[in-house]
């Protein structure tokens, strides 16, 4: 598949993710406990036998950069890489990127490999697993200049997608970011479920098919559509127009798909891994999620109950505590008597020495963790954060403290990296 180049965008700005992309780009954001959201479109690249990708980056990319460093190491001989490909200015242009499209033309020099027959664009924030082979056959087969992957979605789920209206043999022939009202859907992007339950997927009323933001492009066709526009973005710009010029399809995609866009669908997809039997499961020897190996010892859990958890590695645990309904990341250090309700720890970058600790102690500092006695329900708590002892966060009472960083987004609180909550504090 060395004809295939991926490109995977991870330069917006993250805003409806924020305080989680205050410090770190969308894509950096941890996700599961152990890995970073980058993690998936990489992993499914690599589970498809794709393995020359490159990143494009822009915002609060630092521990971005330091991630794919550490973690995406090929064998120099097999031609693999996962390159980065960081927003600069050059004698071309001054301005960073300006949405998905304008961040692919800004790197055409880069991206232009005459031996490259096809471009595969990809998304830094979604969680899904896909078989990117599947939409290449679909879009070979077909013999389309580009080729969008497509779910079916309901009518109020298509307010928040570009959606797609394809006729019978798969063609796009109409196309429409985030309608808003039915009359809207009827008259231009409405496609039959009866077409959709062809394909072999049950349609379930479902009468929306939703831009996925996954592309097949052919080579010569998306140099040219960059460098004879100046297009911005390839959902409200690109698609919409090229649809009329160039043979756009669909492929059909309708396995579990969360665009991580915001606090809320963050929270949910997270606490939705937690569940007996999750939607999307980690657990696929088949096509493994990739991340950075660090070497941490098993987590140690003493008289501690458990139920529907992920506790990640390098965690200590303490007698008593209860934790359910929830996500605990690396080396999370939770005292005795903790209760956790559905909730997301991210844990920790580092270990305290002893000596540190001595010193935090005299000082009245809480260490990086979770205090005994402590209730937390309902919240993220980012990295490196300290929570003194009988400390109260829930999501079930209103927030009344005077911590600027610990904020509340989409109805979920949030406690910002770094944070400190010294013993006794209540939301």
């Amino acid at each position: 598949m060395h004809n295939v180049l991926s490109v995977v965008l991870g330069g917006g700005k993250g805003t409806r993710l924020f305080p989680l992309t205050q410090y770190r780009s969308k894509p950096a954001v941890p996700l599961a406990g152990k890995y970073r959201i980058i993690d998936i479109p990489i992993s499914n690249c690599l589970n498809s036998g794709l393995n020359r990708i490159y990143l494009l980056t822009q915002f609060n990319s630092v521990s971005l950069h330091r991630h794919i460093r550490q973690t995406y190491r090929f064998d120099r001989f097999d031609g693999g890489f996962v390159e980065i490909l960081a927003a600069q200015q050059t004698m071309e242009g001054e301005t960073w990127y300006q949405g998905t499209a304008d961040a692919v033309r800004k790197n055409l020099n880069n991206l232009n490999d005459k031996n490259v027959d096809y471009y595969l664009i990809l998304s830094g924030d979604q969680l899904y697993r896909m078989d990117y082979r599947e939409i290449l056959e679909t879009h070979k087969k077909s013999g389309a200049d580009a080729t969008i992957a497509a779910i079916p979605v309901t009518r109020e789920a298509a307010r928040g997608f570009g959606i797609m209206r394809v006729d019978d043999t798969g063609r796009v022939r109409g196309f429409l970011e985030k309608p808003q009202t039915d009359r809207e859907i009827d008259e231009l992007v409405r496609t039959d479920p009866a077409w959709i339950d062809s394909r072999g997927i049950k349609s379930n009323g479902r009468d929306c098919l939703g831009n996925m933001g996954i592309y097949v492009f052919n080579r010569d066709v998306l140099i040219s559509l960059l460098t004879k526009s100046d297009y911005q973005d390839f959902g409200k710009e690109v698609f919409p127009m090229s649809i009329r010029t160039h043979n756009v399809h669909a492929h059909l995609f309708d396995g579990y798909w969360e665009d991580i866009g915001t606090v809320r669908s963050f929270y949910d997809a997270n606490i939705d891994l937690t569940r007996p039997n999750a939607p999307f499961t980690l657990e696929n020897q088949d096509a493994p999620i990739f991340t950075h190996a660090r070497f941490l010892p098993p987590s140690r859990l003493d008289g501690v109950k458990v139920t529907s958890s992920l506790i990640s590695d390098g965690c200590v645990i303490g007698e008593g505590s209860v934790i359910e309904n929830s996500v605990i990341g690396l080396r999370c250090k939770i005292g005795k008597n903790v209760r956790i309700s559905n909730s997301i720890l991210m844990g920790a970058d580092y270990y305290q020495s002893a000596s540190d600790l001595a010193t935090e102690q005299i000082e009245g500092v809480p260490p990086i963790g979770i205090g005994e006695g402590s209730v937390l329900d309902g919240v993220i708590i980012d990295k490196n954060c300290r929570l003194g002892r009988g400390v109260n966060v829930s999501n079930t009472r209103p927030l009344t403290g005077t911590d600027s960083r610990v904020v509340v987004q989409d109805g979920i609180i949030v406690v910002s990296k770094g944070t400190t909550l010294p013993n006794g504090w209540q939301s």
